[in-house]
């Protein structure tokens, strides 16, 4: 990590910022170094150091009353003390306040040096255990069939949209989809086929909607799409795009095709009216799509949420 890591230097001592700086960039780290603790904070979002090697006693701003305003900038770099002060009572006080380790003055250039390694060893470690993390939660929170979310944590996402439509004014648009007769697939085809299909659909709503959008497979062939700043227009204007996405796409798989078409139900909250949560809002909108599979398929039904009931506005009809 020797000729990857940055290290910031902070020490109102010029003699000390010289010899360290040297020892450090001859170990291979790139160095920057500043005389005090408001000139280190400043230097924290453009220089994003790895590693903070941080002067206790200095004047105006010292360090703990310098980590103390690191914690509160949430900085995520290491940082070590390097002071001389040796009183235990010090070090505990250090510590405490976030530091990792405690160089004292004098010091050995060699053990420096070893000590430098060690916390960058222990962040290295941290951030691939921080990637593990993410890579883990994305594995729980995808379905690997589609490449869309699972239901693991749908509700919260459309509560958080929910929430920003409150305070912001906007809309947030749910959409449910039902694939039409699916049950065909697997009656004709191996379950294999039925699997593709699945996916093939899960591409066609990635390409459908906007990066800002996200969408679920809510359980078999059904799926669940969240439009974000989106009114009722805008919504049904996607609807009938990914109906018409639907209808002309060729499911194709080896030897194994088949036309298919989806029905849609949608229901839209402007700027958090009526006050309903996630589950409510997804309810209103499965009650179109039951609508819609019950009044002839292929076809879209929004449901006004003031009067509770499914809206046929004559278009979206079945194509024959």
């Amino acid at each position: 990590m020797a000729d990857q890591a940055k290290i910031l230097l902070v020490d109102d001592d010029h003699d000390n910022l010289k010899i360290v700086g040297r020892l450090l960039e001859k170990a291979g780290y790139e160095i920057l170094a500043v005389d005090s603790g408001a000139k280190g904070l400043e230097a924290i979002d453009d220089f994003r150091p790895d590693l903070i090697l941080l002067d206790v006693n200095m004047p105006g701003m010292d360090g703990m009353q310098t980590i103390q305003r690191l914690n509160e900038k949430k900085v995520t770099a290491a940082v070590v003390f390097v002071t001389a002060n040796t009183d235990t009572d010090d070090v505990i006080r250090g510590l405490d306040a976030g530091a990792l380790d405690y160089i004292s003055k004098p010091f050995s250039g060699m053990e420096l040096l070893a000590r430098v390694r060690a916390q960058l060893r222990v962040i290295k470690l941290q951030n691939e255990l921080r990637e593990a993390n993410k890579k883990l939660q994305s594995m729980v929170d995808i379905d690997d069939l589609t490449g869309l979310y699972n239901m693991r944590s749908i509700y919260e996402k459309v509560d958080n949209e929910i929430e920003r439509s409150r305070r912001y004014g906007h809309g947030v648009a749910v959409v449910m989809l039902d694939m039409d007769n699916f049950k065909r697939v697997n009656d004709n085809h191996d379950h294999l086929f039925g699997s593709f299909v699945l996916s093939e659909v899960g591409k066609i709503i990635k390409d459908t909607m906007r990066s800002v959008d996200f969408a679920a497979r809510y359980g078999g062939d059904e799926f669940l799409i969240c439009l974000t700043h989106t009114g009722m227009e805008g919504a049904l204007i996607f609807c009938e795009r990914l109906r018409k996405a639907l209808e002309k796409h060729d499911f194709v798989s080896g030897p194994d095709s088949i036309k298919l078409t989806g029905s849609m139900g949608c229901a839209v909250i402007l700027g958090g009216e009526p006050p309903i949560d996630a589950r409510s809002l997804v309810r209103y909108a499965d009650k179109g799509l039951y609508t819609s599979k019950e009044t002839g398929r292929n076809k879209v039904t929004p449901v006004d949420l003031l009067k509770d009931t499914p809206t046929d506005n004559g278009k979206h009809e079945q194509v024959s």
